[in-house]
């Protein structure tokens, strides 16, 4: 990660940006819905010109750069990790299934000797 001081100046301009934008947002949405009766090629076009104009209004202020910029490094992050292989994958799912199933047995044998030792030995209540 990267060491940089984090600003959250941000001018009326970009708040006002950042709401044109979710009102595209909703106007998308919205014009899906209305055009219930077209085909759905109409309504998943307003929907995508929606977000497409949200995205360009978002574009241009600075709160949607500082976004664009933290997703860059998010995926440049995640090509840094490390996956498992298949068959490392493999093996640690069946050391948790075998651990979940020894931790099943124990509750299980636990329950049972508090219950014989409760119910049994010390009210004497015989089932």
């Amino acid at each position: 990660m990267s060491n940089q001081s984090v600003q959250t100046v941000s001018t009326s301009g970009d708040k006002l940006k950042v709401a044109l934008a979710v009102v595209a947002v909703i106007a998308g949405i919205v014009g899906f819905f209305f055009l219930a009766g077209k085909p759905a090629i109409v309504r998943a076009g307003a929907l995508v010109a929606g977000l497409l104009v949200s995205a360009a209004i978002l574009w241009t202020s600075a709160t949607g750069r500082d976004f664009l910029n933290f997703a860059k490094e998010a995926v440049r992050e995640t090509k840094k990790v490390v996956w498992p292989t298949r068959k490392e994958a493999t093996q640690i799912t069946m050391i948790v299934f075998a651990f979940v199933l020894l931790m099943a047995v124990f509750l299980w044998g636990t329950d049972k000797t508090l219950e014989f030792l409760l119910y049994d030995v010390i009210l004497g209540w015989k089932k």
